[in-house]
């Protein structure tokens, strides 16, 4: 079981995340505008952190298998809530992933969908909630298609 201990670090909603360990932590805050003080990452933008590293490992993964090689990797993560609910869920997320460097656009491609479409726990845990999610990858600032470039 994962251990998370939360503690009101900043007045009104700032708080300090830390893991079993206590050496990694994040803060968490809601904008000025909602009655925070806006320091840290609003809850449900944690959400869609977890999918970007999640993701982002899977893939790493997958590509050091196949001895791909890449200078720099970056993964870009947009979604919607559903308006006009409460609670709001993630409606839709669209993750890009990023790549510079001499890996192969297909093999980085379909590590991202494996990871998307059946590693990543997070990925699975938002569509369970309804959440439909897309991907994109882009490879020396080429978009990769599957019937190619």
């Amino acid at each position: 079981m994962a251990l998370i201990n939360a503690e009101l670090t900043h007045p009104d909603f700032g708080f300090t995340i830390k893991d079993v360990s206590g050496n990694n932590q994040m803060k968490i805050d809601i904008p000025v505008e909602q009655g925070g003080h806006g320091q840290g990452m609003r809850p449900m933008q944690t959400v869609l952190s977890a999918l970007t590293g999640c993701s982002g490992v899977d893939v790493v993964m997958i590509l050091k298998k196949q001895k791909q090689e890449y200078t720099s990797m970056k993964i870009l993560v947009d979604g919607e809530r559903e308006k006009g609910k409460e609670p709001s869920l993630w409606e839709t997320v669209h993750i890009q992933f990023v790549f510079e460097g001499t890996v192969d656009a297909a093999k980085a491609y379909r590590a991202a969908e494996l990871s998307v479409n059946k590693y990543c726990s997070v990925a699975e845990t938002l569509r369970r909630g309804g959440t439909k999610i897309s991907f994109d990858v882009t490879v020396n600032g080429v978009k990769f298609r599957l019937n190619g470039q």
